[in-house]
């Protein structure tokens, strides 16, 4: 199926969240929890590997590495032996240097990203197929409505047996407001994912629509169209750079969060006017928002990889060599070799 080539984007549950309660920085709740949501909920996660946006709108700060790094990024953890995450990024950099005249080209760069792109999009789909089973009791291939809500209920701490009964029974399930609000909204994602004819039942493919929405390009089209509304203040379907730059960052307490937050606004100032906004014009439309959202999209990955060189690129010949990579090893795996190159030198 076509649809299954669009991986990774961003997930928008803003209706279960007060948007005017946004963090400045969705980093530390990554930390607690790395799927950005509860062990057992089954929920479409807040985070999702090689996206530029997080579910509330906030860019992705190790997007970079993501699409760098594929599956092997939990490999380069910070407190990991540098001198096996050396010879991890030598290795690496030799797969990526395709024609190996030991230079990486925006072309080789490209094709390694939409390679580790694919890699996390068949993550995804792995991790679909156990939630898939999960909840699908009956195993009779299609999840209803009901059999999900027993599912997510469940994962909130109610009973599912009762809950089961209740809704079998045709009888209210008390919840608070919160999960009532998310409820309505995974229940409107729901059926937006049952593709036509719409039978009100999930297949495991249309359940990874519904947990992925970027996994379906008709999703994919319901998904911006929910951005927009969020962020768009006007009402115009589309989104200025002051739309764009004016979600609330929390209160700023010191002059350290005024630093995080002049950060912030700048970095989506820059991704707004050089990457988003395609043909210049200071107005994102829904159809280039799309484009942006899609990891798959062979100019996107393009334009990345020729970001990525330009940040280490210190001989200006546009191409990567593996002391440039090795350099800026932090920007690409998280991990500071270099620091380490130096200590050793003056140790000895």
């Amino acid at each position: 199926m076509a649809n299954l080539r669009h991986l990774v984007v961003l997930y928008v549950l803003l209706h279960a969240m007060d948007v005017h309660a946004r963090p400045a920085n969705m980093s530390a709740l990554r930390e607690k929890h790395p799927t950005g949501k509860d062990e057992n909920e089954i929920l479409p996660p807040d985070h999702l590997n090689g996206v530029k946006l997080e579910m509330d709108g906030h860019l992705n700060k190790d997007f970079h590495q993501e699409v760098f790094l594929g599956k092997d990024m939990e490999e380069f953890e910070e407190d990991s032996e540098p001198r096996r995450n050396r010879k991890k990024l030598i290795d690496i950099f030799t797969k990526v240097d395709l024609n190996r005249d030991r230079s990486v080209s925006a072309k080789e760069m490209q094709r390694w990203i939409m390679e580790k792109t694919e890699e996390h999009f068949q993550e995804a789909v792995k991790e679909n197929k156990l939630s898939f089973r999960a909840v699908d009791p009956d195993k009779d291939g299609h999840v209803t409505w009901d059999e999900y809500r027993v599912k997510f209920l469940g994962s909130k701490g109610f009973n599912e047996k009762e809950v089961a009964e209740k809704i079998k029974n045709n009888e209210d399930v008390k919840v608070d407001e919160e999960t009532q609000e998310v409820l309505e909204s995974l229940k409107d994602r729901w059926f937006q994912a049952d593709d036509p004819p719409a039978d009100q039942l999930l297949n495991e493919q249309e359940f990874l629509s519904f947990l992925h929405p970027e996994h379906s390009r008709g999703m994919l089209k319901y998904m911006v169209k929910e951005i927009v509304r969020d962020l768009d203040q006007d009402g115009d379907k589309k989104l200025t750079l002051s739309e764009f730059i004016s979600l609330p960052m929390g209160t700023v307490e010191n002059q350290q969060a005024q630093d995080i937050d002049d950060d912030w606004v700048r970095e989506r100032k820059k991704e707004f006017e050089e990457v988003i906004d395609a043909d210049h014009d200071n107005i994102v439309t829904m159809d280039e928002l799309e484009e942006y959202m899609d990891p798959m999209n062979e100019y996107n990955a393009l334009n990345e990889a020729k970001q990525m060189i330009a940040v280490a690129d210190e001989n200006q010949n546009h191409n990567l060599e593996l002391e440039e990579i090795l350099k800026y090893s932090e920007y690409f795996t998280g991990s500071k070799l270099m620091d380490y190159a130096r200590n050793v030198h003056e140790e000895f």
